[in-house]
């Protein structure tokens, strides 16, 4: 099964995989992400519906038409005042509303639906960043825990070695080889399951980057992370004037109180004006006769059966959710940046108590080998400071990670790096 397993994971060596560095893999991940793709066109879809919103301000509609019609016997025409079996009718019609309220609404709403998808759409580029630095993280945490797991399994093979040689020589007894051999056995499997999950790390990585197959990461730097530019009161206060979650909650609300403005605004009356052009004839293209005509209208609705005011109560419901959504956002605003910005604070201070664990742990084990092969220490304590030092590696690669994972997250709610 073991050996199966690193028979698997073999074809997944460094030097024959493509490899990218993390700028890269952010760059085409944002490209291939389907939820990225939506974002960006709800934001063309809310640029194209700004645009007609204040387009309507300055240009008319217009509309032209052609009407061709054929009887089966002769009628008389009345707009070429003659009898025929065929009539054509050409138009152009433009109108201009010169008050109305529903323009001025949808200019309000669809600004702020442009803010709305900007904000989503900023949004989603660093939900998307931080998912593709989780998988570029998780390959490179496989590849150095799987290193740990490799130091693990050579570390028990020596002392194996030198266990077996006691027992030989009489000065340890058997169950001393059996507590390695059962070490080396450990090892061997901790070293086959960090080969697989490498492996699976590393098509997660392709996946994410648009590649066919497994991927590595170009390693990064292991210097302790530095401290946050900015303090917590500076990260709450970024968070609610910048942050793409609290801005969409407020441009949701301003297009919600612009939509009941409108529906409010539907008691007031609407003034048009309208021209039409039209053609007579009974061919193409109509020359017999030419009429236009000019209208002027006004209209105001008296009662709509009480559509009105269901319009109204509707929007005003979703105006008071959305302002509840928004004033929960805010509220939440400390507690999620204080969330993230003390986890990456403690994984910072983590990784360098466990860099200073790991140099603890590995003077322990140098002295209790040297104990153990001048028979001053047992072989359980050997074991031991075995296990402590494997343990203190992976402590040292998850704390590590942890904390840009962590920086990550932080930048995600501000909507801006810190670093970079």
């Amino acid at each position: 099964m073991i050996l199966g397993v690193l028979a698997l994971a073999l074809p997944l060596a460094v030097d024959t995989l493509p490899s990218v560095s993390l700028g890269e893999a952010i760059e085409r991940a944002a490209r291939l992400d389907p939820a990225y793709v939506s974002a960006l066109g709800q934001v063309d879809n809310a640029a194209w519906a700004r645009r007609a919103a204040r387009l309507a301000f300055i240009v008319p509609s217009l509309e032209i038409g052609v009407d061709a019609t054929k009887y089966s016997s002769p009628f008389f025409n009345p707009g070429t005042g003659q009898p025929g079996t065929s009539a054509v009718t050409t138009h152009v019609t433009a109108g201009y509303e010169l008050l109305s309220v529903r323009k001025i609404v949808d200019l309000a709403a669809t600004d702020a639906g442009h803010e709305a998808a900007a904000a989503g759409e900023l949004a989603q580029r660093f939900q998307t960043a931080m998912a593709t630095e989780a998988d570029y993280y998780d390959v490179l945490a496989n590849q150095e825990l799987l290193r740990v797991a490799t130091e693990r399994l050579n570390r028990a093979r020596e002392q194996l070695a030198v266990a077996r040689a006691r027992v030989t020589q009489g000065v340890a007894v058997q169950t001393d080889s059996l507590q390695v051999a059962l070490e080396e056995t450990r090892a061997e499997i901790d070293s086959a399951r960090q080969e697989v999950s490498l492996a699976v790390a590393r098509l997660q990585l392709g996946r994410r980057v648009g590649a066919p197959g497994p991927v590595a990461a170009r390693p990064l730097d292991t210097v302790l992370a530095p401290q946050l530019p900015i303090s917590l009161e500076e990260g709450v206060r970024l968070a609610l004037h910048e942050g793409p979650r609290f801005r969409i909650a407020r441009a949701n609300e301003r297009a919600a109180a612009a939509l009941l403005a409108g529906a409010r605004g539907t008691y007031l009356p609407e003034l048009t004006l309208s021209g039409e052009n039209q053609h007579f004839d009974t061919h193409f293209f109509p020359e017999v006769r030419s009429l236009s005509l000019v209208t002027f209208r006004v209209t105001m609705p008296i009662w709509s059966g009480g559509a009105r005011e269901i319009a109204i109560t509707s929007a005003r419901v979703n105006r008071d959710v959305a302002r509840a959504a928004r004033e929960d956002v805010e509220r939440a605003a400390r507690r999620d940046v204080t969330e993230a910005y003390e986890t990456y604070t403690t994984a910072r201070d983590n990784y360098a108590l466990s860099i200073r664990a790991l140099a603890t742990a590995g003077e322990n084990f140098r002295v209790q080998d040297q104990r153990y092969r001048a028979g001053a220490a047992t072989i359980l304590e050997l074991v031991d400071a075995q296990v402590q030092l494997t343990q203190a590696g992976s402590d040292v690669v998850q704390t590590r990670y942890a904390t840009r994972l962590a920086l990550a997250g932080l930048e995600a709610i501000l909507g801006r790096r810190l670093f970079r």
